[in-house]
């Protein structure tokens, strides 16, 4: 890992003014060059072996598999796998995917809805990839990790047992994209191990670099149908998830549903006047279809009967507990469709005894956080009252494995102000309140909130719940066209 502190971001500054860590340009992870690692092993004739994430049994991890059966993993290679193996057969679907014995079903769903937007999964998954042809066993993925793209190379030695795949799997015996993007990702999170457990909103971002927008299902103040609506017509992905049972056993419900389960969302209709959705609970065998016109429901049932079903919007609402909408632009927030959308994104970090004050509960020591000012400008914001503002703040670890990774208990406070230079002191903040602010302070990768500020200067200030913990983190605040941000230097950087 990189040195943290100041000397990291002089080398990330650096790397941005060279362009590196974009789309067109993904930074190298562990400084691996696919094209120079290709062409060595096409000079020499030899099949690409990671020394970065060897075949053995620390790639795959510790307490995933019984130690007897750890010990029956063969590597294997596709062609040894299958006859015909190829990276794509017949084109990418969301039925190309089956789960193996990794307890990764966020990542899967992700997967689920990141092959319905054929450009994002192209930026992900590189499609001038062969099996057959220049085949020397390498091959490379893009995922965007913590403010950059990243470039990552693996060979393609997968893990076995009697010669069967042990984790992902496509439903074609034949095709392994599904099984090398899973085994790109375990790579980025140090092991198949490090990727049980999490939520589909990690890896869709991971997905995308773009926009995350979290909604719990149960807040009827918000219009969560507009929403999905808009969401639907816009290129992101979808997914949601059902609550989580007594204990973390895959318990089937009697609707079908299974408890603390991820889900895609892969449809959006409106039918006869109701709202429907297709996820992976309309059944094709309810009688609610005859309330379906015709057409509708030819429509409708042109779905293939494979683990992907309707339910009504309110059924939905019900059964989910919330929905995730991750998409390369905000233009899915807003229901108007000529609003513009402006993203400023800030690297910063929690020192502890100079930048990590805690929260607002540490009156002595709050002043001391990295602090961020905005103006907002525009009439519209103040007289229609709709939100403006997207802040997000995500953390970001310090540690190779992901597993390892114990995310703080993170959030931040607005504060509006009228004139004031240099660093807000800790009397500014005795003597004002917040006049926006996280939910709460939550120990998760990232914590978002959707805002409505009125015309005016505003600080924003993030912040670790207790003082003097360090850690590095990314602020992005997206904002409606009339929007401005203040382009001078955040104060306690």
């Amino acid at each position: 890992m990189p040195p943290p502190g100041a000397c990291l971001n002089i080398m990330e500054a650096r790397h941005k003014q060279k362009g590196y860590g974009s789309i067109p340009n993904p930074e190298k992870f562990f400084n691996q060059d696919f094209k120079n690692l290709k062409q060595y092993c096409l000079t020499k004739g030899v099949r690409y072996v990671d020394d970065m994430f060897p075949p053995d049994a620390k790639s795959v991890g510790q307490g995933i598999l019984m130690p007897s059966d750890l010990a029956r993993v063969k590597w294997l290679r596709p062609a040894q796998i299958a006859p015909d193996a190829e990276f794509v057969v017949d084109g990418v679907s969301r039925f190309d995917i089956g789960q193996g014995v990794l307890g990764n079903c966020w990542f899967l769903a992700s997967i689920g809805a990141l092959t319905f937007q054929n450009h994002i999964f192209e930026q992900v998954v590189p499609l001038d990839q062969k099996i057959k042809e220049n085949y020397c066993g390498i091959f490379h993925f893009r995922f965007w990790r913590f403010g950059r793209w990243v470039d990552v190379v693996i060979d393609d030695k997968l893990p076995t047992i009697n010669g069967r795949l042990i984790f992902v799997h496509s439903k074609d015996p034949n095709e392994f994209w599904p099984a090398l993007l899973e085994k790109a990702y375990a790579k980025v999170c140090g092991s198949y191990t490090d990727m049980t457990s999490g939520t589909p909103s990690e890896a869709m971002m991971d997905f995308t670099g773009g926009v995350h927008v979290c909604v719990q299902l149960s807040d009827t103040s918000s219009d969560v149908w507009g929403l999905i609506c808009r969401a639907g017509k816009s290129n992101t992905l979808m997914s949601c998830g059902t609550p989580q049972g007594e204990t973390s056993a895959n318990t089937v419900l009697p609707n079908g549903l299974v408890q603390g389960h991820a889900y895609t969302v892969t449809g959006i209709k409106i039918t006869n006047m109701m709202c429907h959705l297709l996820t992976e609970m309309l059944s094709f065998r309810s009688p609610m279809w005859n309330t379906v016109s015709s057409q509708d429901r030819q429509k409708c049932l042109s779905v293939a009967d494979d683990g992907e079903f309707w339910m009504t919007f309110e059924d939905f609402c019900k059964f989910y507990t919330d929905l995730d909408i991750c998409g390369l632009k905000p233009d899915f927030i807003d229901g108007k469709s000529s609003a513009q959308w402006k993203t400023s994104v800030y690297e910063g970090r929690w020192v502890a005894g100079t930048t990590a004050g805690g929260c607002r509960n540490n009156r002595d020591t709050f002043w001391t956080n990295p602090q961020y000012r905005i103006k907002v400008k525009g009439e519209n914001s103040e007289t229609n009252g709709e939100k403006n503002i997207l802040v997000s703040l995500m953390q970001k670890p310090d540690k190779r494995n992901r597993r390892l990774v114990q995310n703080l208990h993170i959030g931040f406070a607005v504060y509006l102000y009228k004139t004031q230079s240099g660093k807000f002191p800790a009397m500014f903040f005795n003597t004002h309140l917040p006049v926006a602010r996280s939910d709460k302070y939550m120990n998760a990768r990232e914590v978002i909130e959707f805002l409505m500020l009125k015309p005016g200067e505003y600080l924003i200030v993030p912040s670790t719940f207790k003082p003097n913990e360090t850690a590095s983190f990314i602020l992005t605040i997206h904002s409606r066209e009339e929007t401005c941000h203040k382009s001078k230097k955040p104060s306690g950087r």
